[in-house]
């Protein structure tokens, strides 16, 4: 009895059905875009054999999270959330149907398959800041903590299934990949269509003027707030630095030699780190010294990279993996509650989209770094350079960001 006493907060959330929808959906599509990432990095690796190919799909990526995420903070802001994250929906599908298109034409180009990666990154860029301001309108304020964690651990499970069905359906063909991709989302999509919450809860409460003006609004939110702003730059430098997740084909295929089969179960066990570090949490949250923890956490995602550069052991670096992802969760975790308990729901849009701003840079930014220093100096030093450069980055930010490593409880984060 006094387990399932313990287990009722976490439940909390799934018992609200459109809470429940949206996890739903989060899940399908974050599985979607595991399953794709799979796909592309084995078949752009395959027809080019250039570890700088691989930066470039990074890259194509990044660069619309750039040029779009600030504004689709705006948007979030401003429109219907629930419809922008729809529409975005209908874009990714459509360019996953394409991209298994390309794969049964059998085309050798990469330059078609940029563009489409640039679309996607796009399309996301639309739904990120929607998605991450819409979830505090589902649940009541005091259940957001763990509703971050049932959010996450639907990314982290897709974490764990997308990378292995998808080196299993690379048996088959890319197409096969892509085409169970593009169902995903429109399952996904009609999900979301079912959800009845408004995706707007003040819309007399939007401030007036130019778009540039809300923008610069948002960023100086998170420029004033030195919590916000550490958390999600030490994001940005930890990661773009870390993220070896890019070389990964690199290791299957000539490192530890275990084919695509082998890719699948190396990015799954980032997620089984994750998810179990996910269950956890949401079961028994972080409730004192928040940033401290995320430093720490940080920093062991760091020593797991250098652990995982150095390794010829397929163990070894499946359990250097899934460390790193246990890690990520906690950093993720703090990053995403702070941010949320932190800003008022007129401008979650746009502050959202400062983080995934930077978020979306330390990923796919962090993408191109990787095939870039590998390029220059191999993959194996490009992997241990980028864990020693991002423990570095823990302890420059616990010295620049005062606030953030003497942060105790997320409501100091709110009342701030």
């Amino acid at each position: 009895m006094p387990f399932f006493a313990s287990a009722l907060p976490w439940l909390e959330p799934a018992r609200r059905r459109d809470f429940a929808l949206f996890f739903a959906a989060r899940g399908l599509v974050a599985f979607a875009a595991q399953v794709q990432t799979v796909a592309i990095g084995w078949q752009v690796y395959d027809m080019t054999g250039d570890v700088m190919a691989l930066g470039y799909v990074g890259l194509a990526l990044f660069l619309p999270v750039v040029l779009c995420t600030l504004p689709a903070g705006d948007a979030a802001d401003r429109f219907d959330r629930r419809r922008i994250i729809a529409l975005s929906y209908v874009v990714q599908a459509g360019c996953a149907a394409l991209l298994a298109a390309f794969a049964i034409a059998g085309i050798t180009e990469t330059l078609p398959v940029y563009a489409t990666l640039a679309t996607i990154g796009a399309a996301r860029s639309l739904s990120g800041p929607a998605q991450q301001s819409y979830l505090p309108l589902l649940v009541p304020r005091e259940a957001l903590a763990r509703a971050v964690a049932w959010v996450t651990s639907a990314f982290k499970i897709a974490m764990i299934s997308g990378p292995a069905i998808g080196g299993a359906l690379l048996v088959a063909g890319p197409e096969a990949a892509f085409g169970t991709a593009a169902l995903a989302i429109a399952i996904a999509l009609a999900t979301v269509v079912a959800i009845r919450t408004p995706g707007r809860s003040a819309p007399e409460a939007i401030e007036e003027g130019s778009r540039w003006r809300r923008l610069l609004l948002g960023i100086d939110y998170v420029r004033r707030h030195k919590i916000i702003l550490g958390a999600i730059s030490l994001d940005l430098f930890a990661v773009m630095l870390g993220g070896a997740a890019a070389l990964l084909p690199v290791y299957a295929r000539d490192i530890l030699m275990v084919g695509p089969e082998g890719l699948g179960a190396m990015r799954s066990a980032i997620a089984v780190g994750g998810i179990a570090m996910a269950v956890f949490l949401g079961w028994r949250p972080i409730e004192r010294r928040v940033g401290r923890w995320m430093l720490i956490a940080v920093a062991i995602f760091g020593i797991a990279t250098i652990v995982l550069g150095l390794s010829t052991s397929f163990l070894l670096s499946l359990a250097a993996l899934a460390t790193m992802g246990a890690a990520d969760m906690v950093s993720m975790f703090v990053r995403q509650t702070v941010i949320q308990l932190a800003t008022p729901d007129n401008m979650r849009g746009r502050v959202s989209s400062v983080g995934l701003l930077f978020v979306g840079a330390s990923n796919e930014l962090g993408d191109f770094e990787s095939g870039l220093t590998a390029a220059w100096f191999g993959v194996v030093p490009a992997v241990v350079i980028g864990g020693v450069g991002t423990i570095a980055v823990v302890g420059i930010w616990a010295w620049r960001f005062p606030a953030l490593r003497r942060l105790d409880r997320f409501a100091e984060a709110a009342a701030r």
